[in-house]
């Protein structure tokens, strides 16, 4: 192990968007058992220092690999195309119409039922451009698309995640009225 060897070397995987979860966590434990700064307590301050390096390396690239977004996002960037979500908000003219259809949705939407609904569309969305993203690194080898997908994937996770908001304020109201009673 080299700290600048990549994510997928450090944990001895495949550079692809595929993986098994179990095997990505299998391996942080066991990089972990190899690095823990406890295991170097008997070779003085400079030694845990280094392990606690390694340990925190080791942290990052788990955080990434076991995160299917972080991982597509990762993949491009290694392969010459990073996502620049920052600078880049590029979408194809389909999506940013769905974007907006999910925003009014979400606007007019005044039950958990709708809500739920909406969550629902907007998952499936995200496990086809999730699907999608993985065709583009593993299959075709297309990093630029890849990332173009990784972007639409960002704006769906960040749209799901208000969804959760509207869910959690409607059983705010419902809590409150129910104790006005």
């Amino acid at each position: 192990m080299r700290l600048t060897d990549n994510d997928f070397q450090l944990f001895g995987l495949p550079e692809t968007q595929a993986q098994d979860r179990a095997a990505i966590d299998a391996r942080w434990k066991a990089l972990q058992a190899e690095v823990h700064p406890d295991r170097f307590a008997a070779e003085g301050a400079a030694a845990q220092r280094v392990a606690m390096q390694w340990a925190m390396r080791v942290n990052e690239g788990y955080q990434r690999l076991k995160d299917p977004l972080k991982r597509a996002a990762y993949l491009c960037e290694l392969r010459g195309a990073p996502v620049g979500a920052e600078t880049n908000t590029q979408m194809p003219a389909a999506f940013l119409m769905q974007q907006m259809e999910w925003r009014e949705a979400l606007d007019e939407s005044r039950s958990e039922s709708a809500l739920e609904a909406l969550d629902n569309d907007a998952a499936q969305a995200e496990a086809a451009a999730l699907a999608q993203a993985q065709r583009l690194l593993d299959d075709n080898n297309d990093a630029p698309a890849a990332a173009a997908q990784v972007r639409a994937l960002m704006f769906i996770q960040r749209f799901r995640a208000d969804i959760d908001q509207c869910l959690a304020k409607l059983e705010d109201l419902a809590g409150q009225t129910a104790r006005t009673k």
